[in-house]
């Protein structure tokens, strides 16, 4: 294996471990307010309504056993309106971010504990957090650095030439020549933009038939998906555009899906 590609895949290898495993979902938050079982629903309901809460927990003797809803308030103790939490509705704060990405794809909110006690919250809104943010970059320069990896290993030497318009070519050069006024030690193929490793990717027979029959989407639609959401990213814009929470869970999850078959074509 040529020196360039095994640095590629270590480096790969260990940007993926660390976004995997240390953007979890203490980061993005936010601590549980909670009233008393005994409080009344009619004053909780106003006080939720001036802080813009949809939920709070519920407190009993110090604990938190439970939670409310704003719109399901009525008359009397808070504690006759109680929603007990689901298993399926709690993480630990630990928990990775994709793992809270598959788990809000399915509800608006999670809950989060720490050594067995819910302390927190995370909606969907959270996601467009930072750290979230950190972790989509992340994820999209891992496909990006695999996209050359491909090219480098399917197409020695710069053969890859052929596949691009004269302009993008032309425009790698001119990139090459500035970085290596620089004194940087870059090859032309460093010097491809996005839109280019996707170009020579998917003019491969042998990669885009490896990829195709394995994902939901179309390669092409999701390569250029991945471009749009690395704008988005880059420019800080709202991360749900013209879709949902839902659709744009899907897409990373897609994503991920072929980042994997990415890492599998050695």
């Amino acid at each position: 294996m040529p020196r360039r590609v095994k640095q590629l895949k270590s480096r790969c290898q260990d940007l993926r471990e660390l976004f995997e495993h240390n953007i979890t979902v203490r980061h993005v938050l936010e601590e549980l307010q909670s009233c008393n079982a005994d409080d009344d629903a009619t004053t909780v309901r106003k006080l939720m309504e001036d802080l813009d809460f949809d939920v709070m927990g519920l407190e009993d003797k110090g604990e938190v056993y439970g939670y409310i809803e704003r719109t399901s308030l009525g008359v009397g103790p808070c504690r006759g309106f109680r929603r007990a939490f689901l298993p399926s509705e709690i993480l630990a704060n630990s928990t990775p971010l994709m793992d809270l990405l598959v788990a809000l794809r399915e509800t608006p909110r999670i809950f989060v504990e720490d050594h067995n006690r819910v302390m927190g919250i995370v909606t969907r809104g959270d996601l467009q957090k930072a750290p979230l943010r950190m972790l989509l970059f992340g994820f999209v320069t891992l496909l990006e650095m695999h996209l050359l990896r491909l090219v480098r290993i399917y197409y020695p030497e710069d053969s890859w030439r052929g596949l691009l318009k004269y302009t993008r070519l032309d425009r790698a050069r001119e990139l090459l020549s500035a970085r290596k006024a620089r004194n940087e030690a870059v090859d032309l193929a460093d010097c491809l933009q996005l839109c280019d490793k996707i170009e020579i990717v998917l003019r491969t027979p042998k990669i885009r038939e490896h990829i195709e029959g394995e994902l939901k989407k179309n390669g092409r639609l999701l390569l250029k998906s991945v471009e749009k959401l690395r704008d988005r990213l880059a420019h800080a814009q709202d991360l749900v555009v013209a879709s949902t929470w839902p659709e744009v869970i899907d897409s990373v999850s897609e994503m991920e899906r072929l980042l994997e078959l990415f890492e599998s074509i050695q």
